[in-house]
């Protein structure tokens, strides 16, 4: 009875199939468990020919190096009668899988031997390199090659270059010519280039360097002859011409354009799949860097083997695909021309067409050279960017400030609109300073022009002043203000693909305190506006009450009205021929842009920058300005400091020279 027990017990013990072999043997293919599949599952003739080595760590290296994922093997199971009594079979299998040089995909066959170990007969892996690659054999050589995409270059509205692909010298040193002057040569180069001299010293340390190779120590521009020759007379160093990032307008776009530079670990992890090497170059900041997708490419990828006999197999091929040229709508003419303006004077302006909502420009002063980003700029050189107390790495078009009275003109037309002014009417107003006692305290409004008695609209806008519109303000109330600023775009996101900062009304979006409500009336209170939606809540008395969209694409599809009907054509009109008395009239604030043959419209504006009403604290000085006859061109100047410098007069100078 035991002896039959133990027949019957043997009876009913099934050999393990090699189906079941194989699927276990794929699952840990697809995890990449090449330890395992070699000493579990490979047949012993394959260990014999293939070492530990060969397997265990080539081949994970070879999917590693080809960027293999989403690796798929399948095969149809082999039936019962198929594999019974046999000790080799053959199951055909379909593996697909992707690589930086595109999808590959193949079939062919794994072959299963039965074979005996520790007393036990299982299934084993006949193995083969055709399963990893096919056609891959012993021997061969498997060669992965790229080809980097040409980075698409960006341009103003006229072709004219903002960031393109040029030629720069690349500075270097061939050790063995510097016949015996080593220090000197060293000490001068560091001298000339920005650089230590531990910099350099690690450069020709390199372990590839040899006395008659040219080793690269630091790029700089084409244009900068004046370097170059001193730079020659240095036993040993010379230049190759190479390959480079260029901006042509330097530090007058730099802000906008921005640059590029070698990618960051960190950047590397958050672009993961998206075919960034720890070689790549990305976009850092402006343009380059918002347009970074369109502008970069796909770079081609080939995969190949190599036979011993010389012949070549394709396994992956991917054309490269060169990135985007992008034309924008920006001016660089005009760009550098409000730049240069500026002088180095902390600050910012935006231009705009205001009927089609083209921005023209975008500037922040003082700014930067990017080209010395691109060429390699040293520690010494950053850091000297970084303490200097203007700034210049601070973009200024992005931020927002208080708008001091350019606001008025926005003020009068929500008034004008929902009823609480008239065009003719007067307030009467006596003194430079203003308040309502009771809760206000001793608070007061100042204004700089007296004239005591009735003032009118188009007085209060041509002398600027400030008590007339802290009680349109408080007429109006807070809920009716905070609407029509809500209307001209406060509190929202500025439709444009440069983030800006939102234009606010207040801390809190309300205007339920009375002083603040008055000082708001002004461009004072907490009002904040970024420089090209000052610019562009303009445009509604240009366009018949409507805002246009501003854009920076060229032919954008988008591009229209922002904001439709807010005040009506009329009011529009109205606040237009305020804005020209500022600047005809010989008492206006803006009368020093009354140009010749050129209609300036504007309105100055000047904000006091003060944790209380009784310090005296530093002033931005503001002028927006059009042609009211071409309606070409609208420009919107910002400088901070004027206080010392004629205030808003300073800024008026500006703009009617850029006009000019």
């Amino acid at each position: 009875m035991l002896l039959l027990a133990i027949g019957l017990l043997s009876a009913c013990q099934k050999d393990v199939s090699p189906n079941e072999r194989l699927k276990e043997y794929v699952q840990l293919w697809n995890k990449g468990n090449f330890k395992k599949m070699y000493i579990n599952y490979l047949s012993s003739s394959s260990k014999e020919e293939y070492k530990t080595a060969d397997f265990v760590d080539r081949y994970p290296k070879v999917y590693k190096d080809l960027e293999v994922d989403n690796l798929k093997i399948s095969y149809k199971p082999l039936k019962e009668d198929d594999y019974k009594k046999k000790d080799k079979v053959n199951i055909p299998v379909q593996v697909s899988f992707n690589t930086f040089a595109g999808p590959v995909k193949y079939s062919t066959k794994v072959l299963l031997t039965k074979e005996e170990k520790d007393k036990k007969s299982n299934w084993y892996i006949n193995w083969n390199p055709a399963l990893i690659l096919p056609g891959l054999a012993k021997g061969d050589k498997i060669v992965p090659t790229t080809e980097d995409p040409k980075r698409g270059e960006i341009r103003d509205r006229s072709g004219q270059g903002l960031a393109v692909n040029g030629t720069v010298y690349q500075i270097g040193v061939t050790p063995g010519k510097m016949g015996g002057n080593e220090s000197e040569v060293k000490a001068q180069l560091a001298k000339l280039l920005g650089l230590s001299e531990e910099e350099i010293d690690q450069k020709l340390n390199a372990s590839w360097v040899k006395p008659d190779l040219f080793v690269p120590i630091k790029k700089i521009a084409t244009n900068n002859q004046s370097l170059l020759e001193k730079l020659y007379k240095l036993p040993g160093v010379d230049k190759q011409n190479t390959t480079g990032r260029v901006y042509p307008f330097g530090a007058a776009t730099a802000h906008l354009i921005g640059y590029i530079g070698p990618i960051s670990a960190e950047e590397l992890k958050e672009e993961s799949g998206k075919g960034y090497t720890a070689n790549s170059v990305i976009g850092k900041r402006g343009l380059e860097q918002l347009y970074e997708d369109r502008l970069r490419g796909i770079a081609g990828g080939k995969i190949t083997i190599q036979k011993a006999d010389g012949t070549v197999k394709v396994i992956a091929q991917k054309e490269v695909q060169n990135g985007e040229n992008i034309n924008i709508t920006i001016d660089a003419k005009l760009q550098e021309k409000i730049y240069n303006q500026m002088k180095g004077s902390a600050g910012t302006a935006a231009a705009i067409q205001p009927t089609t909502g083209e921005v023209l420009s975008l500037v922040s002063s003082p700014s930067f050279d990017p080209n010395d980003f691109v060429l390699g700029m040293s520690n010494s050189e950053y850091n000297k960017l970084e303490k200097d107390p203007m700034q210049p790495l601070i973009n200024r078009f992005a931020l927002s400030y208080a708008p001091g009275s350019s606001i008025k003109p926005i003020t009068a037309a929500i008034a004008l609109q929902n009823g609480t002014l008239k065009a003719n009417s007067t307030k009467t107003i006596n003194g430079k300073s203003w308040g309502k006692g009771g809760s206000w305290g001793d608070y007061k409004v100042s204004r700089v022009h007296v004239e005591n008695g009735p003032v009118s609209l188009s007085d209060a806008m041509m002398y600027s002043d400030n008590i007339y519109f802290a009680q349109t303000a408080l007429d109006m109330g807070g809920d009716k203000f905070v609407k029509g600023l809500k209307d001209f775009g406060f509190g929202e996101q500025l439709p444009f693909d440069y983030p800006l900062k939102k234009s606010q009304i207040s801390s809190d979006g309300t205007l339920n305190k009375e002083i603040l409500l008055a000082d708001s009336g002004y461009g004072q209170g907490q009002v904040q506006m970024n420089i090209l939606h000052l610019a562009d809540t303009y445009t509604a008395f240009i366009n018949n009450g409507n805002i246009v969209k501003p854009t920076i694409k060229m032919n954008d599809k988008n591009a229209g009205v922002w904001k439709e009907n807010v005040i009506s054509p009329e009011n529009a009109k109205t606040v237009a021929s305020l804005l020209r008395k500022v600047v005809a009239d010989p008492r206006g604030t803006g009368h020093g842009a009354d140009l010749p043959n050129i209609a300036l419209a504007g309105k100055t504006g000047t904000a006091e920058l003060k944790s209380s009403k009784k310090e005296k604290g530093k002033e931005n000085g503001l002028f927006v300005a059009y042609d009211q006859n071409k309606k070409d061109v609208l420009v919107a100047v910002l400088i901070e400091g004027v206080e010392k410098g004629g205030g808003s007069h300073l800024v008026v100078q500006k703009v009617a020279n850029i006009f000019k």
